[in-house]
């Protein structure tokens, strides 16, 4: 889920940009994105500000625990199940971060072909989404990065990386992408708004869950999610929404799943598509299974005017779900996986192999 503006990373490209960033950390003033481009739709024919708040000056990234999220419903419905959300709320950091910077820098370097791809037409939203990024951590997160005007750099003290400020010149996308997977712990998927409907043009995505994201691109969101059971029932909402959706004004949603590994990269077996051979009712490892669930985000990049889906993903052993006291709760929003509009995600999550073993356990 900026080229064409100045944000606040490129103003600290002026002589006064060390003077200005100690200000910064020191007020801890919001900052404003503004873009002063030629508009086109969905907000950017004006001046277009979005403000993005600093993090509290006594931030520390180590001892920040990661978000609870419990999206968990007695009976599963498919639906978009959007919330509003803020340009402030697009990154979160917390204590898993460099370990997961680590860990997408060496799937990158050994499974490029699976985990970042682009399409020519996705040239300029990838160069964008770089620039967008990178302006929203010196403006979110002051103290764990920084710009060096002089040397043209952008850099980051929690990893020691220091990466090129603002737009890559003779950069490739593919390139470009890479460097945001040394920065940021999110999954990225660029999509344009096409006749046939939105087409993904560009992605990053280090932590699938049972598919293979080289698959995705050049196709539209009809075609990305064919898998996926009763879909027909939200797509042409989807179609919709993403077209109307302006800048500044992004939504978030939450995707939940069990997984029968911490493995976070995984594309393939965590879903029973059909034709797939599977057991039913297996003795799961407890102290393996996790819930994944994914705060999935839309913004939309004010230049290009490409939509950015990104989402984080969150791991939540079992164990620690039921020491919450949350083990009812989660095994009958299991159970109600075949209860709503879409029975068929009953076997397409897994259920069909780890959910009795899972709910027995959860209710133990």
């Amino acid at each position: 889920m900026i080229s064409s503006i100045p944000l606040l990373a490129l103003v600290l490209l002026c002589g006064t940009g060390w003077a200005l960033h100690a200000v910064l950390q020191k007020k801890r003033r919001s900052t404003s994105f503004r873009d002063h481009g030629p508009g086109k739709q969905h907000g950017a024919g004006k001046e277009t500000a979005l403000t993005v708040n600093p993090v509290a000056a006594d931030f520390e990234w180590e001892t920040t625990e990661p978000q609870k999220y419990r999206p968990f419903k007695p009976i599963y419905y498919i639906t978009m199940a959007l919330r509003s959300s803020t340009p402030s709320d697009l990154i979160a950091i917390d204590s898993n971060y460099l370990s997961r910077i680590q860990l997408r820098q060496g799937l990158i370097r050994d499974h490029a072909r699976h985990v970042v791809g682009c399409l020519p037409s996705g040239a300029d939203a990838v160069r964008e989404t770089y620039s967008y990024i990178q302006n929203f951590l010196l403006a979110r997160y002051p103290t764990l990065f920084s710009p060096d005007g002089e040397k043209r750099q952008f850099r980051n003290h929690v990893t020691g990386q220091s990466l090129p400020l603002g737009l890559p010149e003779n950069q490739d996308p593919v390139g470009t992408l890479r460097l945001l997977g040394d920065t940021v712990e999110d999954d990225l998927f660029l999509l344009h708004a096409t006749p046939e409907g939105h087409l993904c043009v560009a992605f990053l995505c280090c932590f699938p869950s049972g598919f293979d994201p080289a698959e995705k691109i050049g196709k539209v969101l009809k075609d990305i999610h064919g898998p996926v059971p009763s879909y027909e029932k939200i797509g042409a909402s989807m179609e919709r929404f993403f077209s109307r959706l302006e800048v500044g004004k992004s939504v978030t949603r939450n995707n939940w799943s069990v997984n029968m590994t911490p493995e976070l990269y995984n594309v393939s077996g965590n879903h029973v598509l059909e034709g797939d051979a599977y057991k039913e009712d297996i003795d799961v490892d407890i102290s393996k299974a996790h819930i994944r669930v994914e705060l999935q985000t839309l913004t939309r990049l004010p230049k290009t005017q490409a939509i950015l889906f990104s989402f984080k993903t969150y791991l939540y052993p079992v164990t620690e779900i039921k020491a919450d006291g949350l083990g009812p709760e989660v095994a009958g929003a299991i159970e109600g996986l075949p209860r709503g509009n879409a029975p068929g995600m009953w076997k397409y999550k897994g259920g069909v192999r780890w959910g009795k073993s899972v709910c027995a356990y959860l209710r133990s």
